[in-house]
């Protein structure tokens, strides 16, 4: 299932949005893909730590609450790195970096609304 990413403002954050909330979905991630484009990210659920081993580019990373409530934010995780574990993460946003807003910031809301093609 695909979704649209949006802020608590209303304002698009990503238009299209993987949900990965089965084991191999997870297991396999963003993994083999050569780029992420800017309007698609992935959820990974459920999930309270990512990395970037094998990965040919960077990405940023969202850390996200039952409810959606951001809890952490990583601006860039380069390839061949650990994120963190965040406590009371349930789910986990990955998308291109510079799709990620300068002034969004933690305890911000997001919305996860199925894609209609």
């Amino acid at each position: 299932m695909r979704f649209v990413c949006e802020r608590d403002n209303g304002q698009t954050l990503v238009k299209s949005v993987q949900h990965a909330n089965h084991f191999w979905s997870r297991l396999r991630g963003l993994l083999g893909k050569k780029i992420l484009p800017l309007d698609q990210g992935l959820l990974i659920e459920p999930c309270n730590s990512v990395h970037s081993l094998g990965m040919k580019f960077s990405i940023a990373v969202i850390y996200l609450s039952k409810d959606n409530q951001i809890l952490h934010l990583i601006p860039e995780l380069a390839p061949g790195k650990l994120g963190p574990v965040i406590r009371g993460s349930s789910r986990v946003l990955e998308l291109h970096p510079q799709a990620l807003p300068a002034d969004l910031q933690t305890e911000t809301y997001l919305r996860f609304i199925p894609h209609v093609q």
